[in-house]
């Protein structure tokens, strides 16, 4: 019987380290679960996973499209369950490892997308109705009766999909996780890092080519640095609304991930990663 483990956390937090240990181990296949290492060319401002760290690991949903092409979460839970279907049914043992938490529940819950591809105008209803509407669906919904757009687009985006919680495949949930200081100096440390391996200079040649890329214009890292070519902020500015912003996304993170998911943390041990390793496995062999 295939085991499955999926690994997550917020950004920088050392989940490829532990997924490349994890499928030596349990001589697993890796499914990325980052929406932004699917596309082609981006690679270190998605800290993408080199070549050399595979350590000749087989990856799935790395590299698979131009970064001009849109590529949606419907699309990942397609890809990726036909994936993991196919390795269970070799009964090949499989780590999912990434930040998207839409990305990885889509793939492993019940969460269903009907009509995906109709959109409803709601010409129909009035604003107080289209307001009623929302609050059958949250009634905690903070969405202004007046801001129509928000209300229908909110509105779309619930019925086009079931967000269930029902597990589809037998898996293992690890989140790596460390206190909020050291994570911030991590993400801080490591947009510094991605500067020096020359993140300028990759994000200029892919504004060049592929200037109204969706992913380019919203993926933390290009989209900073693409204000700064229009001469919209400097570029220290740059850096740091992309650290700023990382840090952002890592709450955001943080806060999905317990909320939809029940997860195993586990408190990484930065001095010695080898006694993150040893705890993980003593817990999935436990």
């Amino acid at each position: 019987m295939s085991k499955i483990i999926v690994i997550i956390g917020p950004t920088g937090v050392g989940k490829t380290k532990l997924s490349i240990n994890l499928a030596k181990y349990y001589d697993a296949e890796i499914i990325n679960g980052d929406s932004v290492q699917i596309y082609k060319h981006l690679n270190i401002g998605s800290a993408k996973v080199t070549e050399e760290e595979m350590e000749g690991i087989k990856h799935h949903l790395i590299d698979i499209k131009e970064p001009d092409i849109n590529y949606s979460v419907y699309d990942y839970q397609k890809d990726g369950r036909r994936i993991l279907n196919k390795l269970i049914k070799e009964n090949k043992n499989v780590v999912i490892v990434g930040g998207t938490g839409l990305y990885i529940k889509s793939l492993l819950y019940d969460y269903e997308f009907i009509d995906y591809d109709i959109i409803n105008n709601y010409d129909e209803y009035t604003n107080e109705e289209l307001y009623e509407e929302a609050l059958k669906i949250d009634k905690n919904c903070n969405i202004h009766i007046n801001n129509r757009k928000r209300l229908i687009a909110f509105l779309n985006r619930k019925s086009n999909s079931n967000n269930g919680n029902k597990k589809l495949y037998d898996f293992i949930l690890i989140g790596l996780t460390t206190d909020r200081d050291n994570l911030y100096k991590i993400i801080n440390n490591r947009v510094d890092i991605m500067i020096d391996n020359g993140l300028v200079d990759e994000a200029k040649v892919l504004y060049h080519k592929y200037p109204n890329s969706r992913v380019l214009n919203s993926a933390i890292g290009y989209k900073e640095l693409f204000a700064y070519f229009k001469g919209e902020c400097s570029l220290n500015e740059a850096i740091d609304n992309i650290k700023k912003n990382s840090r952002h996304y890592a709450k955001r993170q943080y806060t999905f991930f317990n909320n939809q998911m029940d997860v195993n943390w586990f408190n990484v041990d930065y001095d010695n990663f080898d006694n993150t390793i040893n705890d993980v496995k003593e817990f999935l062999n436990s």
